[in-house]
């Protein structure tokens, strides 16, 4: 009898012990839950970020370009002295550099031919680096610039075939064309007209389009 009655209360508390323990397929289900919210959580600041920060994920991976550095070269000056400018020169005179890039001028004399075919005024100008660079210019000045674009085809013609041609601007209007002519011993011939003015330069072949868009007339 009293065996009975000591047994008895332990057997109930093992049986509500057992009764309150979860089985495994509990545990499974309550691990697949935690699993399966830590991956939505996941996948939500995968999203986020992919939307407010677009080059996040591909930070490392794509590199951005290195940004495009464009290097300018000095304009070259003369390295040589030009030669002393006249006090009497007319307008024209005045409007002949005495320098063009790294080119003095050297000389100046009236040119008598360009003034036979209607040129109210012309000259012959030499420009010199100091070495084996020259170049010289026949420039003249017409009444009007459709004697000078005249003037100007027939320079270019005798020169002889242009490899390049073009509009002459001032601003963004057109005042004649230019047309740049190879000649014999690695030279090359420029002719231009800007308005009433024509101007022919001979010279190296790799400056002479240089010399043509740094002159000033």
């Amino acid at each position: 009898m009293t065996d009975q009655r000591v047994n008895s209360p332990r057997t109930g508390a093992t049986a509500s012990v057992a009764a309150n323990k979860a089985s495994p397929a509990v545990y499974r289900r309550r691990r697949l839950a935690v699993f399966v919210g830590l991956l939505v959580i996941v996948l939500a600041l995968v999203l986020v970020t992919g939307f407010v920060w677009p080059g996040f994920w591909r930070s490392e991976a794509t590199p951005q370009p290195a940004p495009t550095v464009t290097v300018t070269a000095p304009v070259p000056t003369p390295t040589v002295k030009a030669m002393e400018r006249a006090g009497d020169e007319t307008a024209f005179q005045k409007a002949l550099p005495s320098s063009v890039l790294q080119f003095a001028l050297g000389s100046l004399a009236e040119a008598k031919e360009p003034q036979g075919d209607g040129a109210l005024e012309a000259w012959n100008a030499e420009y010199s680096d100091g070495g084996s660079g020259e170049v010289t210019l026949l420039a003249g000045q017409w009444a009007t610039s459709d004697e000078a674009a005249t003037a100007a085809a027939a320079w270019t013609s005798s020169a002889g075939e242009a490899d390049r041609e073009g509009d002459v601007k001032v601003g963004k209007k057109v005042v004649g064309q230019y047309a740049i002519v190879p000649a014999k011993g690695g030279k090359a011939v420029v002719v231009w007209q800007n308005g009433t003015a024509v101007m022919r330069a001979t010279g190296p072949a790799d400056t002479m389009e240089d010399f043509y868009a740094a002159f000033p007339l």
